[in-house]
């Protein structure tokens, strides 16, 4: 049974403004290619399918429209998909009684029968290629048993995989292996400080990677858009995002993973490289002075913008530099790139002109946060401080949909 294991595709996504409509279309139509050329049996989505909880109707028809063509390509194909923290799990879950007649199960929230038990039969999907996928959406403070002590957070994620793996472990037959679907933050994972909202109160709790039993064959994971493997573990890893998400993640690979079992036995993993759709271009100019010099080898405005390099300038400054933004403009106009995003970095103390020239917008919440409360009190903020400010902002972000 060969497995492609894929995660945080966030269609609908726009990064400083910039649609990523384009990307998305021509990593789907790769990703077609791909099930049909590797001969794929089945391919999951581990959380974040969409890039907020209201997604528009482009995203929405992206993804019905790939599983369509992916299921005529494919017509054994399994598909499982998990809501992540930016889905809305209903949403998600909506047209499940037509997305089953197309072998797509979708668990979007923790699915739970009338008497408050686990219903395991949407929990556990039994896959067309042999084996179990284990669909375990990410999980809200709400979904998680009352535990006594210290970490509860923690005990109680583990109290709800550990009653799904003794189930799944009565179902499963010989020779047929278990993968499990999870969204969460796993400890010692790298992550991408520019686009990954932080989860379960705010990674104060980050998962051990003993949460996931041994006798799981892999585990595919979602949220974290570095592709990597966890707690030593490789049969526990995330994918990684499909395209950079934020400007900070154009440096590293984005891909999928081939995850391949024979006899029930996990035999070979690899990771699967995903093209570079549109380029990200990282600039910096020394001075004001330079910003023209810098943008002039840049080609000359031509095809479809949408397939231009998005570009952020970096300036070095010494002092305020009122006409900047115009000359950047300036520079940049008839150059076949999209300017997302422009920096200027002081080469002095820089404080006040760090203040003025960084807009609140380019700021993580986090630090909006620190610097608000360094402002009024001396020190740190406590641990429990930093918890309950990222318990409010999680709700904040799961209320409104808007990131």
């Amino acid at each position: 049974m060969r497995l492609l294991h894929t995660a945080d595709w966030h269609l609908g996504q726009t990064l400083h403004g910039q649609t990523r409509e384009y990307e998305h279309a021509r990593f789907l139509a790769w990703l077609e290619e791909q099930l049909v050329v590797r001969g794929v049996d089945t391919l999951v989505i581990a959380g974040d399918v969409f890039d907020g909880q209201n997604p528009p109707v482009s995203a929405q028809r992206q993804l019905f429209g790939f599983l369509a063509r992916a299921r005529r390509l494919r017509p054994d194909l399994s598909v499982v998909i998990i809501a992540g923290n930016h889905d809305s799990g209903g949403r998600l879950e909506a047209p499940s009684p037509l997305l089953e007649e197309l072998g797509v199960r979708v668990v979007g929230s923790l699915p739970r029968r009338a008497d408050r038990s686990l219903d395991f039969d949407r929990l556990l999907v039994p896959l067309a290629g042999g084996g179990w996928c284990v669909a375990v959406p990410f999980l809200r403070p709400a979904d998680l048993p009352a535990v006594e002590g210290d970490d509860a957070e923690i005990a109680g994620v583990r109290a709800v995989y550990d009653e799904i793996f003794a189930v799944v472990r009565a179902r499963r037959g010989p020779g047929e292996p278990v993968i499990v679907l999870g969204h969460c933050y796993m400890a010692g994972g790298a992550l991408s400080e520019l686009s990954e909202r932080k989860i379960l109160r705010g990674n104060l709790h980050a998962l051990p990677v003993e949460l996931f039993a041994a006798d799981m064959d892999y585990v595919a994971l979602g949220h974290l858009h570095r592709a990597q493997a966890v707690g030593g573990r490789e049969a526990v890893r995330y994918s990684g995002s499909p395209v950079p998400l934020a400007l900070d993640e154009a440096d590293y690979p984005h891909q999928v993973v081939q995850v391949d079992f024979e006899g029930g036995r996990l035999v070979a993993l690899e990771a699967v490289r995903v093209p570079c759709f549109v380029q990200i271009l990282r600039l910096m100019a020394s001075s004001p002075g330079a910003v023209a010099a810098v943008l002039a080898p840049l080609p000359a405005a031509a095809g479809d913008p949408d397939t231009w390099p998005l570009l952020e300038l970096t300036v070095r400054i010494e002092q305020p530099e009122p006409g900047l933004v115009a000359l950047i403009l300036e520079a940049v106009a008839g150059k076949a790139v999209r300017l997302v995003r422009w920096v200027f970095e002081s080469g002095g103390h820089g404080r006040a002109l760090v203040a003025e020239a960084v807009p609140l917008s380019a700021l993580a919440p986090e630090e909006v946060f620190l610097r608000c409360w360094q402002r009024s009190h001396s020190g740190e903020p406590s641990p429990a401080h930093l918890a309950a400010f990222q318990e409010l902002l999680e709700s904040t972000y799961s209320g409104d949909g808007e990131g």
